[in-house]
């Protein structure tokens, strides 16, 4: 199979799909593997490594789409190059069109393009492997991220997340006991920060706490409940988190008057639409605001800031997906693979995913093996 891997224009994103150890797995195989020059360089990988993989290096974008029926992408095409895709390619992205505009999505239907979303693949488990690959990254960075937001000279209150002898540490509140909320907790506890984590689901909180420990508080996610974590809450970490799905909105505007002024919140289901009512999109050009003295931190995507050990872990959870499609065919691979299928936004001009199509008023249309 001809597979492409293109260099993301979106700003602020360094990852890229696959490593060259990724794209050697694949030529190995005797597929062929385009790669556009630079896709790369901004996570360490060099064309030069990739052309000692056994890839082609492409210098254009153009070029890349024309040869390729597989097209690798971290975040998803902007509506000016949908006319670059090839009706019945097959795109793999972290498309998110569950909170796309209905124009982007009858766009991607026009075209007859296949997506394929990391978001939504998902085993019968509930496993998603691509994301939580990113939500471990994720919630590891946002601890990282939000103690420094504390200090003083980021616009935080002068806190030291972890304390001193004698200075007791920040509040740390999570909303969302997954994949990310854990990592979010288990960074910051080791940090010494003082931590509670919330969230509807019990099994989720004693999941939680069994890779934690009992030293982090857990709360069952009720309106009084989570008023009162946000009355103390000096740094609060929103990782809320419903697959395929807009992200429901669990903190009102009203809300915010019951946290101390100049307290943090970090909206990082934002990639979903955000559970904060005052939440909308940020990057690092700009990635922080004020609405009623709480400043609010929305950059989506953050793995990219650790874009090198981002790639490596997306190459290891979507390579088995990509072998799996190259191998056999895509119609193939989805008939015999669950995880992939549900994976599956759009195919030949349908939406084959029935909770978009109720969102966006079209007809549902069932994929191979459902």
């Amino acid at each position: 199979m001809d597979i492409g891997l293109v260099k993301d224009r979106r700003p602020f994103e360094h990852r890229v799909v696959l490593t060259p150890g990724g794209v050697r797995g694949l030529t190995a195989e005797g597929h062929r593997v385009y790669v556009e020059s630079h896709a790369g360089l901004d996570a360490g990988f060099s064309d030069e490594a990739y052309g000692e993989a056994g890839a082609t290096i492409a210098f254009s974008e153009e070029e890349v789409l024309l040869r390729s029926e597989l097209v690798l992408r971290v975040s998803p095409p902007q509506p000016a190059e949908y006319d670059k895709l090839q009706p019945g390619q097959v795109v793999i992205s972290s498309w998110h069109l569950a909170v796309a505009p209905p124009e982007t999505f009858r766009s991607v239907l026009e075209r007859q393009v296949t997506t394929v979303g990391y978001e939504i693949i998902e085993f019968d488990d509930g496993h998603a492997p691509v994301l939580e690959a990113m939500s471990e990254i994720a919630g590891r960075i946002a601890v990282i991220m939000g103690s420094g937001m504390l200090l003083n000279e980021f616009g935080g209150k002068g806190m030291l997340i972890g304390g001193s002898p004698g200075i007791p540490p920040a509040s740390l509140v999570i909303l969302g006991a997954g994949t990310l909320g854990r990592c979010a907790a288990q960074s910051a506890r080791g940090m010494g920060a003082h931590v509670v984590v919330l969230d509807r689901d019990i099994n989720a909180l004693r999941r939680l706490q069994s890779v934690v420990g009992f030293d982090v508080p857990t709360m069952v996610s009720t309106r009084p409940n989570l008023e009162k974590a946000l009355a103390f809450a000096d740094l609060f970490l929103c990782a809320v988190a419903v697959h395929g799905e807009r992200t429901p909105v669990l903190v009102t505007r009203d809300m915010l008057g019951l946290m101390k002024p100049r307290s943090i919140l970090m909206d990082l289901s934002i990639d979903q639409g955000g559970c904060c009512e005052t939440s909308r999109p940020t990057d690092f050009s700009r990635p922080t605001y004020e609405i009623d003295g709480i400043t609010h931190f929305c950059v989506p995507n953050l793995p990219s800031t650790a874009s090198r050990a981002s790639t490596r872990a997306l190459t290891n959870a979507i390579l088995p997906f990509v072998e799996e499609i190259a191998g056999k065919g895509f119609d193939r691979a989805v008939g015999e693979n669950r995880a992939l299928r549900r994976g599956v936004y759009t195919h030949g001009g349908h939406c084959v995913r029935e909770s978009l199509a109720k969102a966006f008023g079209v007809p549902y249309t069932p994929i191979n093996g459902n």
